[in-house]
């Protein structure tokens, strides 16, 4: 695969970022079976009841996005193998193997970003659904092309490069981070990484 390097300025912080990703498109109409789009739901409503549990146990008030959550995880369980990839899959409740898993969520993505919308694409009044994910990488680390080219492919992501490890650097990475969850949101979520 061939992977583009790029400095993207979408803020005064995200600069600092620099996104790694493959050359290959976002699967636009994903062929999935009708029971790996059933089982990807279930096991995301399973997901999402196990983190509820864990989650009220806290006082005050709860919001949270269960299938953004586990969009997320799903992004870097792409890369995971071994020991890591079996723990992931049994918290996340991910049943399907990996080859399935990915283009049933790429196939839910789109589903859920067409809701909504009249035939023409037009959105219906006042509703308003936004998704935003991203994968945040330590800088110099090496990615691997099948690993980009999945994210790519599956999920229209990259790979934005920061540095974690520098302890001047990983505020402005902190920032940075905030910056583009901020912009991702229309300023609803303010500071995501505290």
């Amino acid at each position: 695969a061939i992977l583009s390097f790029s400095r993207k300025r979408t803020g005064t912080l995200a600069q600092l970022a620099q996104l790694v990703q493959s050359k290959k498109p976002r699967v636009s109409a994903p062929q999935v079976p009708k029971a790996d789009a059933e089982k990807l739901v279930a096991d995301n409503n399973a997901f999402a009841f196990s983190l509820y549990q864990q989650l009220r146990k806290n006082d005050g008030n709860l919001v949270f996005s269960p299938y953004s959550i586990s969009t997320a995880l799903a992004m870097t369980y792409a890369g995971a193998r071994g020991e890591t990839e079996k723990q992931m899959a049994k918290t996340l409740h991910f049943d399907l193997p990996q080859d399935k898993l990915h283009p049933a969520f790429n196939s839910l993505d789109y589903e859920f970003a067409s809701r909504g919308k009249d035939e023409d694409g037009q959105p219906y009044g006042d509703f308003k659904l936004l998704m935003a994910n991203s994968l945040w990488g330590q800088k110099d680390y090496k990615f691997l092309p099948q690993f980009l080219d999945l994210v790519a492919e599956n999920y229209g992501a990259g790979m934005r490069l920061v540095d974690y490890k520098n302890n001047k650097n990983r505020e402005d990475a902190r920032k940075a981070i905030n910056d583009w969850v901020e912009k991702q949101t229309q300023e609803k979520i303010k500071n995501a990484v505290p």
